[in-house]
């Protein structure tokens, strides 16, 4: 956890419950730093270009969060700049949430999974829409020209600080292309074995 991101979560409530608990002294030294805005290292930046989807949660005006899933190829999620983040923002149901909760209020928070080597990387951010008109440019470089979807705006996200969480209790599962991959590769290797098995009785014989 970076220091900063500790400055934003730590509440003086949530110290409170660490105090009980018996973690705030470790938690108080990682406070303890310039209060600046973080920066997307090159293991971030490796770990978000190999995310083919994301978690997006934004705040609304009747003070409930939302959270909502975003998908695409791999590597839509683009990293900008050391702390700027970037993405298509293709079409959906056109509930148009996170988009209406964003012109209230900027703040964001992302969850970034990867099941298979039960790793996260949770993202908080400042987020502004840029709609198509708007920016041509910037939508051509967001684009994913071989992804069947329609793109209606781009999310520009300011980083303000991240966190890697424990993988204590993240469920190992992986994606169903690896599985499918991997069990055709035992079916070919049984499939080999079978023929020499098949071979050599045959000499035997």
């Amino acid at each position: 956890m970076t220091g900063h991101y500790a400055q934003i979560a730590f509440t003086d409530t949530v110290r409170a419950h660490q105090n009980t608990h018996g973690s705030l002294r470790s938690y108080q030294r990682m406070a303890a730093v310039p209060e600046v805005a973080d920066e997307i290292g090159q293991q971030e930046a490796w770990f978000i270009a190999e995310r083919d989807s994301f978690y997006l949660a934004t705040v609304g005006e009747s003070g409930w969060p939302y959270i909502q899933h975003r998908g695409g190829p791999r590597g839509f999620l683009h990293v900008i700049d050391s702390r700027t983040l970037g993405f298509a923002d293709f079409s959906g149901n056109k509930q148009y949430i996170s988009r209406g909760n964003l012109d209230h209020d900027d703040r964001v928070a992302l969850f970034l999974m990867d099941y298979a080597a039960k790793a996260r990387l949770k993202i908080l951010g400042r987020a502004r829409a840029v709609e198509a008109s708007e920016d041509p440019e910037l939508i051509a470089a967001l684009a994913v020209p071989e992804y069947r979807a329609r793109l209606e705006r781009a999310i520009l996200i300011e980083v303000e600080a991240f966190d890697w969480n424990c993988g204590q209790h993240i469920p190992e599962l992986y994606p169903r292309a690896e599985v499918l991959d991997a069990m055709q590769s035992l079916r070919d290797r049984i499939a080999e074995l079978e023929r020499e098995n098949s071979r050599i009785r045959s000499r035997e014989a």
